[in-house]
Parts: C-alpha cells; sequence; structure tokens
C-alpha cells in the first residue's frame, strides 16, 4: 500500500473563534497553523483566506500573502488554495487563486444543500469554467465530490477533456445534504472511482477519525483539520492543526500506514518535483 498523504484543512471558510479560539484568520495565523500541522506530518495545506476579522475572502491578493508565507516556513509543502470560498460568492471571486498558479486547487463538481437556506451552488457550466482555467494554467485539480453522482459528473467531463486524468478525488462525507460519513459509503465511493485514480477522505464533524481511519485501511488519504472540525476528541477542542494532523498520523502508523512527506505526496498525485 502506498504512503499516506495528509492534508490539513486549517480553516475553511465557516469555523469561527467562537467554535475554538485557535481558528486562524490572520496571515500570521494561518502560517502558525500550516507550520505545525506541516511539522506534524502533512504533505497539502488546503487553504482559505479571512480578513483579519475572520470574513471569508477569495481575494487574490490575500491568498497571494498567506500562500508567500506559508512558503516562507514550509518551503516543501504543497498549498492547494479552495475554489470553494463561501456561500454566495460568484464564480469570479472564487476563482481568483487559481491565478497564482498553485500546484493544486479544489474542483468542486456539483450542487450541495449546505443547511437551512444555505446552497453551495455549481452548475455544470461552472464545473467546466474552473476546470478548463486549472487546465489552461497547469493547475491539478482536487475533485471534490459530496455524493456519487458527483463523481459520475467528474468522469463525463473528464472524458469530455475539461478534467485532467488522472483524477484526483476528495470525498466529503457527513456534510448535510451530501453523502453520510459511514464505512459502507466509503467504500461505494471508491468503488466508483475509475481506474488510476487517488482519493482523500474528509469526515466532518464527529466523524473526522472515524474516516480517516477507514481511508487509511482502504488505501485512500485523509484530511483533517479546522475547516471540518475542531474537536480532537469528544468534549476536547483541538489546540491546534498540527495536534489533529498528530492524530491521524497515530492512527496511520498504528494500522501499518506510512506517512508521505511532500516529494513522496508529489510523486503520488503526478506533480512535478520541487
Amino acid at each position: 500500500m502506498e504512503k499516506l498523504i495528509i492534508t490539513a484543512a486549517i480553516c475553511g471558510a465557516e469555523v469561527t473563534k467562537e467554535n475554538n479560539p485557535a481558528v486562524p484568520y490572520t496571515i500570521a495565523e494561518l502560517v502558525r497553523e500550516a507550520e505545525s500541522a506541516i511539522n506534524a506530518g502533512a504533505s497539502i495545506i488546503h487553504l482559505h483566506v479571512r480578513e483579519d476579522d475572520g470574513k471569508p475572502t477569495q481575494s487574490r491578493e490575500r491568498f497571494r500573502a498567506a500562500m508567500e508565507a506559508i512558503r516562507a516556513r514550509c518551503p516543501k509543502a504543497i498549498i492547494q488554495p479552495s475554489t470553494g470560498g463561501a456561500v454566495g460568492m460568484s464564480n469570479e471571486e472564487r476563482l481568483q487563486p487559481v491565478d497564482l498558479r498553485p500546484e493544486m486547487a479544489t474542483l468542486d463538481c456539483g450542487t450541495v444543500n449546505f443547511g437551512n437556506d444555505d446552497i453551495f451552488v455549481n452548475s455544470e457550466n461552472t464545473i467546466i469554467a474552473f476546470g478548463k482555467k486549472m487546465l489552461e494554467l497547469g493547475v491539478k485539480p482536487e475533485v471534490e465530490v459530496f455524493d456519487k453522482g458527483m463523481i459520475d459528473t467528474a468522469i463525463r467531463l473528464q472524458k469530455k477533456g475539461f478534467i485532467a486524468a488522472p483524477m484526483h478525488f476528495n470525498f466529503v462525507m457527513g456534510v448535510p445534504g451530501g453523502i453520510s460519513a459511514t464505512v459502507r459509503d466509503v467504500v461505494y465511493m471508491q468503488g466508483s472511482l475509475p481506474a488510476g485514480s487517488t482519493f482523500t477522505v474528509s469526515g466532518v464533524g464527529r466523524s473526522q477519525f472515524q474516516m480517516a481511519a477507514t481511508a487509511i485501511l482502504l488505501g485512500g488519504h485523509v484530511r483533517v483539520g479546522f475547516e471540518d472540525n475542531t474537536y480532537l476528541a469528544k468534549g476536547v477542542l483541538g489546540a491546534s492543526n498540527g495536534e489533529m494532523v498528530a492524530k491521524a498520523a497515530k492512527i496511520a502508523k498504528e494500522l501499518g500506514r506510512e506517512i508521505a512527506n511532500p516529494e513522496e505526496a508529489r510523486a503520488i498525485l503526478g506533480l512535478a518535483p520541487r
């Protein structure tokens, strides 16, 4: 079984310091959390950015500042900006970080209800436009899927030339309106992938480490971090993203799975060496 890639989703767009005081907003805080995650065994930093007051933004310049600052402290890290942004942002806003030509960026492959009146909209034309932009700029997409039908959409659009193969997927499990966070459903999603694909599993909320263990055993990869869950254990807030990564790495070690460093992660994902 190949080595395990750990992605740290360090802040997201929705979680706040009210949920956990360690959630990063400022550039300095983002660097602190990214460095803690890389030092604990993460290879990929999945990056959202905020204004200093915590407001989500997709500002190209804010991403540039964050990415440059993180690279200064973690030069080997793979930095993967989000193009999801926050609910209600325009496509033009969401695509801004792709102009910075990161190694990877997220590509959401369908619309999902996020609870209440929040709808995360990704029409087929949006997916095509984002995919074409990433192809044009040489950015590898992480294909974000919230249910099995989104895998089918990605396969269909890949065959039409809008997404490069082989594809790397992220199964987002446990979002209200998306697929449940169960072992059965991870196996179902994995069995729906085209040959040659790789996949990461992101468990939302209390399922985070259960889904991490499932992915480790099935040969997939793992995402943890404050974007998806702010608790290290029931009733225990995580002190840092590094602590969350360290727990995932410990589970992997106990299950006999070695951890990939950033260069090994690049080789697994088909990225150019640095």
